[in-house]
Parts: structure tokens; sequence; C-alpha cells
């Protein structure tokens, strides 16, 4: 059996990476390392996780690119699913979330806006698909 179990995004201070997810998005914390080089967050049946980038360069000795807010994002997108998405966008702006898109209507019925966290890491905050 295969299971996805977290997803790890390297960033400068994890314990700010932290708090920003539990205040904007309410997502509680489950671990954080005495020394705060990793982190991980209770956010439903995949855990979303933190390493700093120290942490990072000692586990991938040819280096990575880094994640900014003066770069485009990546290809790449972690998905938060909610029932009102124009509350939780606004709510993550207080916290310091950039706006990429604000949330429209998809043709499938979803409504899906386009955030940006302190990293630069892109977030799609959406209503669930109605199959």
């Amino acid at each position: 059996m295969v299971k996805f179990g977290y997803t790890i995004l390297y960033v400068e201070n994890v314990e700010e990476s932290i708090s920003f997810y539990e205040n904007a998005f309410g997502f509680s914390r489950k671990f954080v390392s005495p020394d705060n080089d990793y982190g991980e967050l209770i956010t439903g049946e995949t855990t979303l996780s933190f390493a700093s980038k120290k942490l990072a360069e000692s586990n991938l000795k040819d280096g990575f690119i880094e994640s900014s807010l003066e770069d485009k994002p990546f290809a790449i997108e972690i998905g938060f699913i909610t029932d009102n998405v124009p509350e939780l966008l606004q709510k993550a702006t207080t916290f310091g979330a950039v706006i990429v898109s604000e949330p429209v209507e998809k043709p499938w019925g979803q409504i899906v806006a386009y955030a940006r966290d302190l990293n630069g890491f892109l977030i799609e905050i959406c209503t669930e698909v109605k199959s």
C-alpha cells in the first residue's frame, strides 16, 4: 500500500510559516523540532510540513530552487477546500497572504481563488468539486 503522507515546503523560518498557516487557515500544530528546523501541521489526511532551507541544504547536496514572492510561483500548488472561498481568502490576506486571483466560478461549478503565502508558495483556495 502507498499513502500520500505529507508535503514539505522549504522555508526560511519554520516557526513563522507554521504560525501563518495556523492563523490564516485554522490548522493545528502537530510538531515543531526543538531547533525549529522542521514542523508539521494537522490538515486532515495529509500533513503539511515545513523544513528550514538550512535543513534542506543538508539533505539536497546539489541545492534546490528557493520559493520567493519576488519570483513567479513554481508549477505546483497546495489546495485548501472550504465552503466560503472569499471569506478564507480575505482572512489569509490579513495574515500576509498575497492575492494572485480573486474567486471565480469554473464551468464545472467550483469556486477557485489563488494566493501566495509568506514564502511565495502558491495556494489554491476552493470549494469541493461536486461529482
